[in-house]
């Protein structure tokens, strides 16, 4: 785990237990990875609830419910889809926050999308905060990338 990661990790952990907030995520480019950071300190179970790694369009229908409609519409890297995968899997949950990761992380072009289209969601109730993001590297500095990415926005609205 870079030094990046483990100090956005440590602070996610201080203020959700602190806030005595509740989090879930919904991952798939980032494939579990989010989670797997989080669980890696102590004391994660105090606030994180789930962690789903929907990888497949058909997941992301079955387990979070998302209408086909939404993927047929805008594919699995879209902001649209993002925000259904937050939203979705906070309601499910029923915790104070969430978030979501889809994108291409490459090599190739997906759905039309170019390696490294990144979208990240947070979820809190009432409302929902969705950035996109083109991360410029290689598979795994992209997924690293967008969990930097993830950990900063999820703090920067639960600090808000």
């Amino acid at each position: 785990m870079n030094k990046i990661i483990s100090e956005h990790i440590i602070r996610v952990h201080n203020i959700f237990k602190e806030k005595r907030f509740t989090l879930s995520v919904a991952e798939s480019c980032t494939g579990g990875l989010i989670s797997h950071y989080i669980t890696s300190f102590p004391g994660a179970s105090e606030f994180f609830i789930a962690g789903l790694v929907v990888y497949s369009a058909e997941m992301k229908k079955k387990l979070l419910h998302i209408p086909s409609k939404v993927i047929d519409k805008f594919g699995v890297v879209s902001n649209q889809t993002a925000r259904e995968m937050a939203e979705r899997v906070r309601k499910i949950t029923l915790t104070d926050f969430s978030v979501s990761t889809t994108g291409n992380l490459g090599p190739d072009v997906l759905e039309g999308k170019e390696k490294g289209l990144v979208y990240i969601a947070v979820s809190r109730r009432n409302h929902t905060f969705v950035k996109e993001y083109t991360f410029k590297g290689n598979r795994r500095q992209n997924k690293e990338n967008a969990v930097i990415k993830a950990l900063e926005l999820l703090i920067e609205i639960v600090s808000s």
